[in-house]
């Protein structure tokens, strides 16, 4: 039973699929969503009716289910993991959607790995909820492919991290944005790619998602093989006091790629205008086995020099705050990092400086809200002009005299 309040931590949730690892046939689908809580269910449901983006019969029709209603951050970033090391499975990344041209031989153990639209942070929710129909309808294509074929499966739909956020009573006074660093921080649930040159750390990285599509079907999750794992070979970065290059090399990260590169190429530079120097970061570049080059240019990614970098999503998509501009030779990569934070000068202490966010202080809603106050400000101004300018009469007729003539001049 799982009480209300209650958050499953890691050892919990590992005792909580011990079925799963020992029933005969283990065919697990991981459905793996960028953010998502318990109260998306309760909230697209009431709200939208008929439109409940969660319509797939598949918790009634199964023989047993379990909810659990809040699990540890911690818990759901090493599930991947957890799920490798419990069992001999054939792990597989469906990204084509189309589970029919799978050859699963269900005799073994088989782990399918979904990764599901990402959900942006500045969506309204109408558009979240169509973002969540599409997801809905990804899950009920490949669950029905697969009772189509008879395959006998388990089924797993979780997520990185909370959508929602309940705030103590007792922080609420604090501002919005030491509140938004304090979660960031409590979420972190492994610690930062660090690249020393002797005793000092010169290049710091830090990603909470970090991934590659390439040709538009293929996944490539370098996030635990970059943190968790640390399979990366960081030897080629270079740094210096006004080019820095984080270079990641990676062996065999999916099938079909033996080797795969990617670059950061960072610099530090005065701006007169500003009186300050500022560090940006000018490219990223992918090598595959070492062949041609593809160059993406970057927008929006700078800071004071003595600052580091964050941003909440960064990647080739043209919703993203901070784009990757990809080059002609670049067109055939899609790249997707969330909560990047990044930092390739004067690092002090091993440790992120103040991070220079990527998401301005004037959100639309405060430029809105600044147009319309204006416009009202110049109506009552305008109005208050025009009585100012009216005059009252000084004369008026007398009964009991002539009558009084006002020129036409008056």
């Amino acid at each position: 039973a799982v009480h209300e309040g209650q958050v499953v931590s890691a050892q919990e949730l590992t005792a909580l699929l011990q079925p799963l690892f020992t029933q005969n046939s283990r065919n697990l689908i991981l459905f793996l969503q960028d953010r998502l809580s318990i109260e998306d269910f309760t909230y697209f449901s009431e709200s939208y009716g008929n439109k409940n983006p969660f319509q797939n019969d598949i918790l009634q029709s199964s023989p047993s289910s379990l909810v659990l209603p809040a699990v540890d951050c911690k818990a759901t970033g090493y599930l991947l993991n957890v799920l490798q090391e419990s069992g001999d499975w054939k792990l597989t990344n469906v990204t084509n959607l189309n589970i029919s041209q799978l050859e699963l031989n269900a005799s073994n153990p088989n782990l399918l790995v979904v990764q599901l639209q990402p959900l942006l942070s500045q969506l309204t929710k109408f558009v979240e909820l169509y973002m969540f129909l599409f997801s809905d309808k990804i899950i009920g294509r490949v669950t029905m492919d697969l009772q189509e074929r008879g395959i006998h499966f388990s089924v797993i739909y979780t997520a990185v991290r909370p959508s929602r956020i309940s705030r103590r009573t007792d922080v609420t006074a604090e501002l919005r944005r030491q509140l938004m660093a304090a979660e960031e921080e409590e979420g972190l649930s492994y610690p930062p790619l660090n690249v020393t040159t002797g005793n000092f750390t010169c290049i710091l990285f830090y990603a909470s998602n970090f991934s590659l599509k390439a040709n538009s079907s293929v996944l490539i999750d370098l996030t635990n093989a970059t943190f968790l794992t640390q399979n990366v070979d960081i030897s080629a970065s270079e740094c210096s006091d006004s080019n820095t290059t984080l270079s990641l090399k990676y062996t065999k990260p999916v099938n079909g790629i033996n080797s795969l590169e990617i670059r950061f190429l960072m610099t530090n530079k005065f701006y007169e205008v500003s009186a300050r120097n500022w560090s940006t970061l000018d490219s990223v570049e992918i090598i595959q086995d070492g062949g041609k080059l593809a160059k993406f240019d970057v927008s929006g990614i700078s800071a004071p020099a003595e600052y580091s970098f964050h941003c909440q999503l960064v990647g080739t998509s043209n919703l993203y705050p901070a784009r990757l501009v990809p080059s002609d030779d670049a067109k055939n990569w899609d790249v997707f990092i969330s909560n990047l934070q990044i930092q390739g000068f004067n690092i002090i202490n091993n440790q992120f400086s103040y991070a220079s966010d990527c998401t301005g202080f004037f959100t639309p809603g405060i430029w809105m809200g600044l147009v319309t106050s204006i416009i009202l400000l110049w109506i009552l101004t305008y109005g208050i002009h025009m009585i100012m300018q009216l005059t009252t009469n000084n004369r008026f007729d007398d009964p009991k005299g002539p009558a009084l003539s006002v020129p036409q001049t008056e």
